[in-house]
């Protein structure tokens, strides 16, 4: 999409009139394998749960929401300190519209001296601090789209942002950061006077243990969670932090009042309440990617091995490739990288369909660029 050419009249910042809105093609006669969505929609019986629960609060709509959504922070410290062994309040925890917006309201917090990001990485981090005003630095990753552990202190230590970024497990890449560089690099943003904001919204489809378990040790870490992702909840917009209480006290200078709706959080109850059930898919989904990245490999593609609900692979003539699947009904991501793209892990058919349809679709000598 090339950016709108904006009329004389129109007092737009110059920031943004380079820019073009985010977003993926949304196709609906096609298999969708472009948004790292989970496949498998809640439960005929849960879709009935969740229609009462609306119904049950439809007549105090007339009434602002919890504007500190109270209970669903509560739920989602109990969530975490179950799954990660932590022991966090409710008052270490925000919630708001999708991860998206909790990175919206870090930058505003705390963005005056800058952010660094070592990309490829979630494209949404450069462009929300574009939008806020924030400068941004790319930081540097290996060739292998793998982070260099010196590379990255060298990074920190010279731009000294108040904000950087590890994503984990990194999209586009599915690749993982250790607990042990997460401390390292938690020292350095230390030492710089910043905090260290760890995206982990594909987290549990990872073997790796969750930064969520340094929170008491480091003060300047902040954890960035989604509920679209393994809990299938994409639609609901539920995005959510765990800091320390005096950061999650600081993000509510710059929330907007009553930001999170009476029928978000009562969303975000039903889905904690019944997490089993939405997250059973989860195995299902890091199966079927690692019998999706061996197909790949039988390709002849070279593929990233990823930890997330999705795969990173490399393709000759990946535009072509990328042209040629949407022929047969098969949308993936063209993620600017040249040369590779990511396809995000279906249901067992889609899988299928998928694997059918780029062996058709791949360079004569194979997938390798």
């Amino acid at each position: 999409m090339s950016a709108p050419t904006w009329p004389a009249w129109l007092p737009l910042r110059d920031s943004l009139r380079g820019l073009t809105p985010y977003g993926a093609p949304q196709i609906s006669s096609v298999t969708r394998m472009n948004t790292n969505e989970n496949p498998y929609p809640p439960s005929t019986s849960l879709a009935r749960e969740i229609s009462a629960k609306v119904l049950s609060i439809a007549q105090e709509l007339n009434r602002y929401p919890d504007r500190d959504a109270t209970k669903l922070r509560a739920g989602l410290a109990d969530y975490l300190n179950q799954s990660s062994s932590a022991r966090l309040t409710s008052e270490q925890i925000w919630a708001a519209n999708g991860s998206n917006e909790i990175i919206q309201t870090l930058f505003l917090a705390f963005g005056e001296r800058g952010a660094l990001g070592f990309v490829p990485s979630y494209s949404m981090h450069a462009l929300i601090a574009k939008v806020t005003s924030t400068r941004w630095v790319d930081g540097r990753r290996d060739s292998d789209f793998s982070l260099n552990q010196q590379v990255s202190l060298s990074d920190i230590a010279r731009e000294r942002p108040s904000l950087t970024f590890i994503t984990t497990p990194n999209n586009p890449t599915g690749s993982t950061v250790s607990l042990e560089t997460i401390e390292i690099l938690a020292n350095a943003t230390a030492e710089v006077g910043g905090l260290l904001l760890v995206d982990e919204a594909y987290a549990e489809f990872s073997a790796q243990p969750s930064a969520i378990t340094l929170l008491a040790k480091y003060p300047n870490i902040v954890v960035i969670r989604t509920m679209s992702k393994a809990f299938a909840f994409a639609g609901a917009r539920i995005g959510y932090l765990a800091a320390n209480q005096q950061i999650v006290q600081a993000v509510q200078l710059v929330r907007l009042p009553y930001h999170l709706s009476q029928v978000t959080q009562a969303l975000g109850l039903v889905a904690l309440e019944h997490k089993d059930e939405l997250l059973q898919n989860v195995n299902k989904l890091v199966a079927a990617r690692n019998q999706m990245s061996q197909d790949l490999l039988n390709l002849g593609c070279k593929v990233i091995p990823s930890e997330a609900n999705f795969i990173l692979f490399a393709v000759g003539n990946s535009g072509d490739v990328w042209t040629s699947l949407l022929d047969k009904g098969i949308l993936i991501r063209d993620v600017g990288l040249p040369g590779y793209l990511r396809v995000t892990v279906g249901t067992e058919e889609e899988n299928k369909r998928f694997i059918q349809a780029l062996s058709i679709s791949l360079p004569p000598k194979g997938g390798n660029p």
